[in-house]
């Protein structure tokens, strides 16, 4: 076990992300107390006898035991009027018009610019090369409205504080379903979405018997597929590239507590809150660290009477706060107030399995799990019904239908009486969130329903300066609390101190299937796979999950596929020297010339690129590139660019890599359409025409399902056999601070080295 110095990284985070400065006559924060009475006295501000709330408020939160979303730490009790304290939003249904379109992009601005992340629904978008009637023109599908809010995305990041985080769902019938799943291949296109494929219990049955598939739209089918192949398309890309994950979108349904009166067909960006349009989630966890005395001995023990009590303020709390906080739109307010949804979750699971000497994924944890969320499920509802006899019910429940709900039907019959004689506060009491930043806050407690990442990881802390940075130290809680508890620093770990990457995929899904049973909404867990895990295995994963019961699935397998993995490790072995060209240019050389047309000038582009034929290999590669147009307003920028592009044609031996690093490029001042397309920039359409010529000469192929998002280099020889093993990291390289430290967790890259989190 180490023996470097602690480092509190709760007080770090506490200072960076949840201390209020002051403002309009509001005190600073001074202390951590301070934050936790102001975010009380906010919270009790509603209350008729407003003191007795706010020091029970206080109790709950003082001690950690209850940690709201990190929108309400942040902004309760301020002078913050225009944010939000909910943390993550589902859009309106997309009206598939350019007016309905461009509504969209409005409102998710907005709510973005308040901190809330987003979700949509993409299959409500006419496919492309659809007819368009009114303007004889072809439509350009969902996939290019998709990039526009990619880029708007960005827009807005750039100019707030908190990340763009926004999730894209397509259903599995939809003519595009294909272009969907492969869309973020080979490139930085969408990098502001998570993916998910919404399946029907009618696409698994497919699948299973092998059947055809239709793809339609407006009740037209546009083409059909063998259902399986489509299958194995999903699989192929979330084994290599992590995306797409899917969703049971007929099992959220059938399981939705509101199924008289609305239809769910996206979720948030990490996926624990399927939503309605226009519907928001508003979060908190128990943290179950604080509920386990006798830690690591035969002795220890769950206080399963204080979670309850800490819930049951916990609901209270939070209904509060649907009361005090912003809405970034009126229609999100209303939502928000007629069904007075919530989402209690846990944090510290894998920390408490170890204080009570359990192994994450043995069949005791997957029981000791049940048994908690069974507690609090419990406990949040019948303090919901207690809530709705003093301040009313959520507007929207209805006496005769609500108690039918697959879901309430599950709960004791004890309970279902009560609710079906006096209703409740709240439509939706459970979720199951991301806690990264929160968790860390707490003495970087495991986050939410994760198995612990690593025990110990370097961090960086940035001191006065953007530049002055210490390096430190960073512990898991319960391996820290396990050095106190032996005393020595030197103790060997028991067996039940286990990462992430020490638990079976099988494990993975079991524990959260266990926890579903007591979720009213969803879960955000991500589970991790090996590099080296067979894909013959791994392609039944989904299966697996949707056969236990499982809302949606998400997976991570580090591959050499994906932009920023580290995959090359040294084994030892001399690797064979890579030349580079440098080959003297002749008089003459064949090329072909492209045009560029873009709304940015009156004047095309012509690009043209002339080729060499190596001697030995009869290969013909690019040598050069040239620009001409009329419009010399960039002259400077476009002979820069010639003379970079010819330059790396003539020493690169693979120049493929220009391709995505072009098609990355952004342009601030807003991309534009090109044959239906959307660019992002110049750069990238110059981007899109090298791919084209390298596809032309050879030199890259089309990806594997040939709809060309996503380029692969054609090798000019196999390589030989003993030349160098390949062997994927579990990091990827973060691009905030460029450490070798980014990793996939809960539906989430984060950074354990600088923070960065892509969810913010």
């Amino acid at each position: 076990m180490s023996s470097k110095k602690y480092f509190d990284i709760g007080v770090e985070i506490w200072n960076r992300k949840y201390r209020y400065e002051g403002s309009n006559g509001l005190p600073a924060d001074k202390t951590i107390e301070d934050t936790w009475r102001r975010v009380a006295k906010a919270a009790a501000a509603v209350e008729k006898e407003q003191k007795e709330w706010e020091k029970k408020f206080f109790d709950i939160l003082s001690g950690y035991r209850f940690l709201p979303g990190g929108r309400i730490l942040s902004n309760a009790g301020t002078a913050r009027a225009a944010v939000t304290m909910f943390n993550c939003y589902v859009m309106n249904k997309i009206d598939d018009s350019i007016e309905g379109i461009f509504d969209v992009v409005k409102d998710s601005a907005v709510t973005q610019k308040q901190g809330g992340g987003v979700g949509f629904d993409f299959s409500t978008i006419r496919p492309v090369n659809s007819h368009i009637k009114g303007c004889e023109a072809k439509s350009s599908g969902p996939i290019s409205f998709m990039q526009v809010l990619d880029s708007t995305c960005r827009t807005i990041m750039s100019a707030g504080q908190r990340r763009g985080a926004q999730m894209a769902v397509m259903r599995c019938d939809h003519p595009d379903i294909q272009e969907f799943i492969t869309a973020k291949r080979g490139n930085a296109n969408l990098h502001m979405f998570n993916l998910s494929v919404a399946v029907t219990d009618k696409f698994i049955e497919a699948v299973r018997k092998n059947k055809d598939w239709d793809l339609v739209f407006e009740g037209k089918v546009h083409k059909t597929v063998k259902a399986i192949e489509l299958w194995e398309l999903i699989m192929k890309s979330t084994y290599d590239y992590a995306e797409p994950g899917f969703i049971l979108i007929d099992r959220v349904n059938q399981m939705n507590n509101m199924y008289y009166c609305e239809n769910i067909s996206a979720t948030n960006p990490c996926g624990e809150q399927p939503l309605p349009p226009y519907g928001a989630c508003l979060l908190g966890s128990v943290n179950l660290t604080r509920f386990v005395s006798n830690p690591f001995t035969p002795k220890a023990k769950i206080d399963f009477k204080g979670i309850e009590e800490t819930v049951r303020t916990a609901v209270r709390f939070l209904d509060n706060i649907i009361e005090i906080s912003g809405y970034p739109l009126e229609k999100q307010k209303e939502e928000a107030q007629k069904k007075r949804r919530m989402g209690i979750g846990i944090t510290g699971l894998a920390d408490l399995f170890m204080f009570m000497r359990t192994r994450y994924g043995s069949p005791e944890s997957i029981k000791l799990a049940a048994e908690i969320m069974k507690t609090i499920t419990y406990a949040s509802y019948g303090a919901s019904v207690e809530l709705g006899k003093e301040k009313g019910v959520f507007p929207l429940f209805d006496k005769d239908k609500y108690p039918k709900g697959k879901f309430i039907s599950s709960l004791p019959k004890e309970l279902r009486n009560e609710i079906a004689k006096h209703g409740l506060r709240n439509s939706h009491l459970i979720s199951i969130a991301p806690t990264g930043t929160i968790s860390l806050f707490a003495g970087n407690i495991s986050s939410g329903v994760e198995p612990v990442f690593a025990m110990t990881y370097d961090r960086k802390i940035r001191n006065t300066t953007e530049h002055d940075v210490s390096v430190v130290e960073v512990s898991d809680y319960a391996y820290r609390m396990y050095a106190q508890h032996k005393n020595d620093g030197k103790s060997k770990l028991p067996d039940y101190f286990v990462t992430a990457d020490n638990v079976t995929p099988e494990e993975h899904v079991k524990i959260q299937a266990e926890l579903q049973k007591y979720v009213d909404s969803s879960i955000s867990k991500t589970i991790n796979i090996p590099t080296d895990y067979a894909y013959d295995k791994f392609k039944n994963i989904y299966m697996f999950a949707w056969e236990h019961g499982l809302k949606g699935c998400t997976t991570f397998r580090p591959s050499d596929k994906m932009t920023g993995i580290l995959t090359k490790k040294d084994d030892g072995q001399k690797k064979p020297e890579q030349k580079t060209l440098d080959i003297p240019r002749p008089k003459e050389l064949e090329g072909t010339t492209y045009k560029i047309k873009t709304p940015l000038s009156p004047d095309a582009l012509y690009l043209t690129i002339n080729d060499i034929i190596e001697e030995g290999t009869g290969r013909r590669r690019p040598y050069e590139l040239f620009i001409n147009t009329k419009n010399l307003q960039h002259l400077s920028w476009i002979v820069a660019m010639t003379r970079l592009i010819s330059a790396v044609f003539r020493k690169e031996p693979d120049p493929s890599f220009l391709v995505d690093e072009l098609k990355s490029i952004y342009d601030p001042n807003g991309g534009y359409f090109s044959e239906g397309k959307y660019i992002p920039s110049l750069a990238a359409d110059i981007g899109l025409v090298v791919e084209k010529h390298l596809t032309k000469i050879g030199m890259i192929k089309k990806n594997g399902n040939g709809n060309g998002n996503g380029t692969q280099p054609v090798p000019a020889e196999k390589p030989k056999k003993g030349a160098g093993k390949i062997e994927a990291n579990k990091f990827m390289i973060c691009p905030q601070c460029n450490d070798k430290s980014l990793y996939y967790q809960e539906n989430c890259l984060k950074c354990l080295s600088c923070g960065y989190s892509k969810c913010g």
